[in-house]
This record gives structure tokens, sequence and C-alpha cells, in this order.
């Protein structure tokens, strides 16, 4: 049998969802107690601590957490972690809460409670530490300056929306979680908890698991990283995310189907298992790249997947800024702090006619002319416009879908295409 990747911060998987009389007792307490609502992106934060997606997290982060994390990539007590990870709340809302209290975490779109919290910390965020946030976490090489970063991000950058967008104060306190709202349910069989895949990777005998991250339908290309990294691994974990995108993305379940019909058709099927996971996209390029190797590692894997501009969004990043970024981090010495799920770094990949095949920068001699660029921004952007798509793009399979999809929508969303999605 083999030994996987012990989960990140050394505490093993610090779950903290409550199951029988201990969530029964603990839904019957929050009802009176004052409810805060939460967005999306908190409900999705919210669920991965509780099934431990996020651990060592217990919680929503301090102050001194969020700056630690903005500026070394470090949590106060020196763990990794490079993406803050907290709750807002109105200033209205704040003053009516001591610290110490006791509050619900109330998810207004389902109705429901999901989780009890103890704030332990209530502290501002100005619209300056906002904007600290935003250029820490969010500006890239494609946008070297903060001066050149503000004059796109605030309106053409979804993940600096978020941020600006949240309410005045944080929240800082561990939790009880309650729900893991409609994924169980709604995406039976594909949405897994870490201690799931774990048994399913050690039932298979795994223990070099590399994982690859789908926001988009799954192209050539992507085929092509997972068969590279079957390779040189034990298996793949095709890893999708089912929380929420921005408009004009594709839908979960929809991705779901392209990757059924590709892995029936294309792959050895023991050597690949399919799951999803409950966050929304940030689009943090380099940042979600560290993220996403992060809390990997908890679901068992010790590679990460790390292709051309890995959860970027127009030209903010630079192609394989996502990559470098690994070889930059901080590697605390203390055992279980530092980040063990290391990048497996594949170039630019494409579909050659001259070598009549998939190839990558590192493989093929030939010239543009030569190549089918793939891009999920291209395909969803043929796709919305009824232009053909090249021979070699992606599957007959997948494909069929997709124009199943799109055939279906009532209103159509622009997609805007940028450096990284046409090559230029």
């Amino acid at each position: 049998m083999g030994k996987l990747v012990e989960p990140h911060g050394g505490k093993g998987l610090t779950c903290c969802l409550l199951e029988g009389a201990e969530l029964e007792a603990e839904k019957k307490k929050a009802e009176g107690l004052k409810k805060i609502e939460i967005s999306p992106r908190e409900k999705g934060d919210l669920i991965m601590i509780g099934i431990g997606g996020f651990s060592p997290l217990t919680g929503f982060m301090t102050k001194a957490d969020w700056k630690g994390v903005c500026e070394n990539f470090l949590t106060a007590d020196g763990t990794f972690w490079p993406i803050p990870v907290t709750l807002s709340a109105s200033k209205e809302d704040a003053a009516s809460i001591s610290e110490g209290e006791e509050i619900a975490l109330y998810d207004p779109e389902d109705n429901e409670i999901m989780a009890t919290m103890k704030v332990t910390e209530k502290f501002e965020m100005t619209e300056a530490d906002k904007k600290f946030e935003c250029e820490k976490v969010y500006m890239g090489e494609g946008t070297p300056t903060a001066e050149e970063f503000w004059k796109v991000a605030k309106d053409d950058h979804p993940g600096v929306e978020m941020v600006m967008n949240q309410k005045a104060v944080n929240f800082a306190g561990p939790v009880k979680v309650l729900s893991e709202g409609e994924y169980p349910v709604k995406y039976k069989g594909i949405y897994v908890r870490p201690s799931e895949s774990r048994k399913m990777f050690e039932e298979r005998g795994w223990s070099e698991v590399a994982a690859l991250q789908l926001r988009n339908p799954m192209h050539r290309s992507h085929e092509y990283l997972c068969k590279i990294a079957v390779e040189v691994c034990d298996g793949v974990y095709i890893h999708s995310l089912v929380g929420n995108l921005k408009p004009g993305d594709i839908p979960a379940d929809v991705r779901v189907k392209c990757i059924d019909a590709l892995v029936k058709n294309y792959f050895v099927e023991q050597n690949v298992i399919q799951g999803g996971y409950p966050l929304d996209m940030r689009y943090a390029g380099p940042r979600e790249g560290l993220l996403h190797a992060a809390f990997r590692q908890n679901y068992g894997c010790s590679r990460m997947i790390i292709g051309r501009d890995h959860a970027g969004v127009g030209d903010f990043y630079g192609m394989f800024e996502a990559q470098t970024i690994f070889d930059k981090i901080p590697k605390p010495t203390e055992p279980g702090k530092a980040l063990l799920c290391a990048p497996l770094k594949i170039d630019w990949t494409f579909y050659c006619y001259k070598c009549d095949g998939m190839a990558s920068l590192r493989t093929c001699p030939h010239g543009k002319e030569d190549r089918v660029l793939l891009s999920g921004t291209m395909l969803r952007k043929g796709l919305s416009e009824g232009t053909t798509i090249p021979d070699h793009f992606g599957r007959d399979e997948v494909l069929d879908i997709l124009r199943e999809y799109y055939a279906g929508l009532t209103e159509k969303v622009e997609i805007k295409t940028h450096k990284a999605a046409t090559g230029s």
C-alpha cells in the first residue's frame, strides 16, 4: 500500500463539521443566536473548513493571520497559507456583537444556517486595507505597477471586485459547521471530502497523486496534461470546482459530463479519479495556484499540475507566473507548516499538425502556424458565438455535450479574449 502525503499543517485533517447528536444540539442552539449573512465565497470557505479541505484552519482568520498571509504567505503561527480566508460583516452588525459572543452564519440564498462561530476578534477593513489585500494577492506580472493594476482591476478583475465589495468589518474565530449546503445532493458521486478521496487513493495503492484543477470543460490540452501526470505518478485526481464562477463560464454539471465522456473513452479508468470541491474561483492566478496545492495536499495529492496561466483572468498574470511562484515561497522548518504538495510544471501545450499529435514548447520545433492553440476561453467563445471549432481542439464527445448546452441558452454572455487565450 502506498503512503499518501500528510495533510497540510501537521495536525491531520482538522474537520469542523458536526455530526449526529452534537450536530442536532448545535442546530438547536444556533436558532437562538444572532444571524450574520455570509457571501457565496464565505460559504465555500466555511464548507472547506468543515470537511478538512482547509486544514489546518479551524475558523476565519485574525488580523495578524490576514496581514501575515498577504505579506509573507504565513499565518501568525508560521504556517504557510497563500490567500486570506476571512469573514466580513457590516458596521451595524459588528457594533451589536461583542468579542467572545457566539453567532450563527446564515446563507440567505438557501435560507439555511451553515455554522456557528465564536467571535474572538473584530477588525475593520478600510478601503486602504482592501486595496492592500488586492495588491498583495491579486497583482501579478501582467500589471507590474499598482497604477497599471488599478486602471483595470476594479472593473475587470472578479477577485478584486469581490474583495472591494466586502463589508466593513472582519470577524475572526473558530467555527462549528452544520451543513455542506447543496453539494452532497446536487453533486452526489462527484462532491468528495478529503477523508473520502484519501480512502479512494489508499484503496488503489497510490502514494504519488497529481491533481488537475478544472474550471473549464476538459479540452485536449487538459487531457494531455493528465496523461503526462499518469506517466510519472500513480494516478491523477481530476478535481473540478463546483462552486460559483464568473458570467460566461460553463456550469459544473456540464463540465462533469464532459470529464465523464473523456475518462470513459480516452483514459485507463483505474488511473484516474474524478472529484469536485465547493469553492468559488478567486481568479488570483499564482496565489490561487498555491492555494490549489495547499488544499489538494489535504485531499491526498502530492503534486499539483500547473500549466499555462493557471487560475488567471484577463492579462493580469504572467503566462507561467503560477509556476515560478512556487520557487519563491517561504519554507517553514517546523514540521507540517511548509507546503508539501509540489508543482508538476508543464509548458504550453497544443496540437501540432507537423508532429501529428499533442506537444509542448519543450518538445515541438515547429511554428505557430502549425499549431492549434488550446484555451478554455477560446473554446467558450467559439461555442457561444456558433463559430467552427478547429480540428483537434476537443474530443467530439465533449464538443457534442457543449454544443447541446449552448443551444439551450436563452441569453448569451460576451466572452472576452486575452493574450493567454489567443497565444499573442
